[in-house]
């Protein structure tokens, strides 16, 4: 091994940071990152983080509007060992430096966003996932037990079936092989522990708030290693990105909503109204599917969120980037709506696993959007995202610690160096280019809001053709981040198609117009093994 630790940790937003900053105070980490540290979809969660803090609300209202938004596919137990440890997660970001907004009573302030029947999501004007990372990141770049690794890929799981050990145990990780995007060598990382925190796969879409990162890596690395992956169906589209030839990816919170906002259409019509009795407050799949609707109904490049009755310093205090951004683009949000258009934002699928964060795999823990643990169901209730990676990140955390003596590397271990390629094409570069955009179109058109069983199935016949193609520039060329990333983009955009194409019912964000209701027969988990 080039390098050794306890604990490897594959991926730098809020879970990976958490689950670094419990096992740092008794065993040695290693985190990497494909790009810089800062970079990560957490950092752009703008809502904030549920969680019951009042007197009016309790945790079984929490419950009950987290199975409700994930049309009852959620695991319950999941559900409450979540809500319930809320609290203590957000004990735990206070200690950490984290200041929430608080009222003019010095009261936390709680905001209300779509589906939650209370307001309890606590955050830092409209920026707190930034706000919780850096806070995280600082601790973890200052801590003596934790080493960090940037420009670094994941390549793939070392595992005793990939090594060809002990064939009837249970398959085992002992680390990775991680590329240096810098000098395109690999280098192995052995660690009792591996931990995929890479986040989510926004971008095996056209249009996404996801950072650039998000190609769905940990579950493609996963699904290759012998993972079970569930759930790949459930991508939600967030019903309101703002739309902006320069502004791509920037997300508009459905808090906004929360104070008022209302969607509109171009003539100014509230038409959200007719569509549920929540209106613009809805679950973010009906939402999503409301304005889709609307938006081919009308012709309509984009809907309108029309903010009414709020002053300057409303806006300041509580939507600061929003304000800022919105009148940089020539959008003055006191005087005019703003231009939304849904976009692919959070995977409720992933790796699938257990009440401890555990994989099929020994060693192999997956946490926050990689992962699929049952807390989601189909589909995701607005601020829940940051809740599962604190919650997730301290089970895992207290589960491998408490097992570390019984997980330590065999002795002798030997695992193969990799096998570089030196071969280069001028035109590599320009297919991979292309192929990329074809994927996130494809998916777009065939995968998206709404989908029906012909276009899911010209999808999976288009992307294993692709995948075959990439497979051949992935063995034959010298390795890379972009072949990489591509490699792993177009695994997950499949496993998304099949996992798509087993639902026989509409449920959640997964809308198929070939079985446009809502089956019990169907309410159950789609696994890929």
């Amino acid at each position: 091994m080039d390098f050794h630790s306890q604990h490897l940790i594959i991926g730098t937003g809020l879970a990976g940071l958490y689950y670094a900053l419990e096992v740092a105070k008794k065993e040695s980490v290693i985190i990497i990152n494909k790009s810089k540290m800062q970079n990560c979809n957490s950092t752009w969660a703008q809502g904030g983080i549920a969680a019951v803090m009042s007197e009016s609300d309790s945790f079984e209202k929490h419950i009950q509007d987290t199975l409700a938004a994930g049309a009852n596919l959620n695991d319950t137990e999941v559900v409450k060992q979540v809500v319930e440890n809320a609290p203590d997660a957000i004990s735990h970001l206070t200690k950490w430096g984290v200041k929430f907004d608080r009222d003019s009573q010095n009261q936390l302030h709680l905001a209300k966003e779509g589906a939650h029947s209370e307001r309890r999501v606590l955050h830092v004007q409209d920026h707190t996932g930034k706000d919780i990372h850096e806070k995280l990141l600082q601790k973890a770049v200052e801590h003596p037990n934790i080493q960090i690794f940037e420009e670094a890929c994941a390549v793939d799981l070392l595992t005793s079936k990939k090594l060809h050990l002990k064939p009837n145990e249970q398959n085992r990780c002992f680390g990775a092989y991680i590329l240096d995007v810098k000098t395109s060598k690999v280098f192995t990382v052995g660690a009792n522990f591996t931990i995929l925190a890479t986040g989510g796969a926004g971008k095996i879409y056209l249009y996404t708030s996801n950072w650039d990162g998000a190609t769905g890596d940990g579950i493609a690395i996963a699904h290759r290693a012998g993972a079970r992956i569930a759930n790949m169906e459930f991508m939600q589209f967030h019903p309101t990105c703002l739309y902006h030839h320069h502004a791509a990816n920037f997300l508009i919170t459905e808090a906004l909503r929360g104070e008022g906002a209302v969607l509109v259409n171009e003539k100014g019509s509230a038409f959200m109204d007719e569509k549920h009795p929540l209106g613009s407050l809805a679950p973010r799949d009906i939402v999503a599917r409301g304005i889709d609707e609307e938006l081919k109904r009308t012709g309509a490049d984009c809907a309108y969120l029309e903010l009414k009755n709020k002053d300057e310093d409303f806006l300041l205090a509580h939507f600061p980037s929003i304000f800022e951004k919105c009148l940089q683009l020539g959008i003055d949000i006191r005087k005019e709506p703003i231009p939304v258009v849904p976009a692919a934002h959070y995977l409720c699928g992933g790796v699938l696993t257990d009440k401890d964060a555990m994989t099929d795999i020994a060693g192999l823990s997956a946490i926050g959007e990689v992962a699929c643990t049952g807390l989601h169901g189909a589909n995701r209730l607005a601020s829940n995202s940051l809740l599962e990676c604190c919650v997730f990140a301290q089970k895992a955390a207290h589960k491998n610690l408490s097992r570390s003596a019984d997980f330590k590397l065999p002795e002798n271990l030997k695992v193969p160096a990799w096998k570089d390629h030196s071969k280069t094409d001028k035109d590599e570069m320009i297919v991979i280019s292309h192929t990329w955009d074809e994927v996130r179109r494809l998916m777009w058109n065939y995968v998206g809001i709404v989908r029906s069983n012909k276009r899911l199935d010209r999808a999976q016949q288009r992307l294993e053709a692709i995948i075959s193609e990439v497979g051949e520039y992935y063995w034959d060329f010298k390795m890379h981040r972009d072949i990489l990333e591509l490699r792993n983009l177009t695994t997950t955009a499949l496993l998304s198609v099949k996992c798509a194409r087993k639902r026989k019912e509409s449920r959640g964000i997964h809308y198929n117009i070939d079985y446009p209701e809502i089956s019990e027969d169907e309410a159950y988990s789609t696994i890929i093994s």
